[in-house]
């Protein structure tokens, strides 16, 4: 059934990946489709490794939850106590910047984000951005997508543990799942094994290499790179007290915390906020 889901993508040159389907902890179907690497030939296999974009945000929330159930900060802590001299940092509270109500811009909408992608930022320097900024909205207000918010949870992260966004993770995540083939990548020199090459579409059916991108500037929201395997470790672990309660999952899930909810056919799906 996969195959025939996945056919008509393979068929457009519009799908190159590996797929996962488990039903309560039994995994069903694991196979691998297209090119890691087109110009060298090399077949994607389950066991590649790709950059994971946004689906870093609930490794993100995860990491801080963990941070609330140790009392080490709640979700009512504000973000003056990290930042003082953000707008609105007084009234910008933790569980803002988890479910994108904040009122912060977009780093991505940023003039010079283009630039800073190519050269590399750290999350220092990100702060230095967030202070010019003005609010779109109040705090609380409304909804809207904004990286800024992990960028922020992310230094939070590195306040608190006294660690690197990516060994808190490391120490706090992947070890204790035994993900190893997981990682934060903020370091472009780095050659990372079965990674997988960017692609992006390149008019009707062909492709082109996807733009240079150092992910540093994704740091909390959109820098981790995984695999299938690993990914699955973490999805189970949520349905556990590996990593944090049902009841801090449960309210992560419930207030979209890097995660949302909805339904399809009568089931309850759990996913990643695009």
């Amino acid at each position: 059934m996969l195959k025939d889901i996945v056919s008509p993508y393979l068929k457009a040159n519009a799908f190159s990946g590996a797929i996962l389907a488990a039903r309560n902890g039994q995994i069903l179907h694991r196979e691998a489709f297209g090119k890691a690497n087109i110009s060298h030939n090399i077949p994607v296999t389950p066991e590649t490794r790709f950059h994971i974009a946004s689906v870093s945000k609930p490794f993100t929330a995860v990491a801080i939850m963990q941070l609330v159930e140790r009392s080490d900060i709640s979700i009512e802590t504000p973000l003056t106590d990290f930042v003082p001299d953000i707008v609105n940092a007084n009234q910008i509270t933790i569980g803002h910047l988890l479910g994108h109500q904040s009122g912060l811009p977009n780093i991505n909408l940023h003039p010079d984000y283009d630039k800073l992608s190519k050269i590399g930022v750290s999350l220092a320097e990100l702060i230095e951005i967030f202070r010019t900024y003005d609010a779109e909205f109040e705090p609380g207000d409304r909804y809207q997508y904004s990286n800024t918010n992990y960028n922020l949870l992310a230094y939070i992260i590195e306040q608190v543990t006294g660690m690197s966004f990516g060994e808190a993770l490391r120490h706090h995540i992947f070890d204790p799942l035994a993900m190893a083939h997981t990682l934060h990548d903020d370091n472009p020199t780095k050659i990372i094994p079965d990674l997988a090459e960017g692609y992006s579409p390149a008019g009707l059916d062909g492709l082109e290499k996807s733009p240079y991108l150092d992910w540093s500037i994704k740091t909390g929201n959109g820098s981790l790179i995984s695999t299938v395997d690993d990914l699955y470790k973490f999805d189970r672990a949520l349905d556990t007290d590996q990593l944090i309660s049902q009841d801090t999952y449960r309210l992560m899930v419930e207030n979209s915390f890097g995660l949302y909810r909805s339904e399809l056919e009568g089931h309850q799906l759990v996913g990643q906020l695009a």
